[in-house]
């Protein structure tokens, strides 16, 4: 059984225009991108946050939006709580019936992390995460 815990409490990525940017460093990857200033506002003066995932074994960013999660095209569609959500999932996740490759960083860390962004999703799996604001 799947189970998914929210972790972005009181921030995440900006709906329309993320710009998602990754970010490779030994083991380590960080993911840039913009807040969401409109329905959290003390990040009206952060300019992007960066989450940071130690010990990164594998990663991968998909191609599925807000449409074909809806739509049910998403392996986690009806599964997840919501869209445009940060998860840590426990459980099979499935990872056959997506064939995005992944992309090695020889990181030991084998826990499950997820991002939902407007048009695509970053799977992550890592030993532990980070967020810091930018400013």
């Amino acid at each position: 059984m799947l189970k998914f815990t929210q972790l972005n409490d009181g921030w995440n990525a900006e709906p329309n225009a993320p710009d998602l940017q990754v970010e490779q460093d030994g083991t380590s990857l960080g993911a840039r991108f913009r807040p969401n200033r409109f329905r959290y506002p003390d990040f009206k003066n952060v300019s992007s946050i960066l989450v940071r995932f130690e010990s990164c074994e594998i990663y991968r960013i998909t191609s599925i939006n807000d449409h074909g999660w809806y739509d049910g095209q998403c392996r986690f569609s009806g599964l997840a709580p919501a869209w445009g959500e940060f998860y840590e999932i426990s459980g099979d996740s499935r990872d056959h019936l997506d064939a995005t490759p992944w992309i090695t960083l020889n990181g030991i860390g084998t826990r499950h992390f997820h991002f939902y962004f407007r048009d695509e999703a970053l799977e992550v799996k890592a030993l532990n995460w980070s967020m810091q604001a930018k400013s």
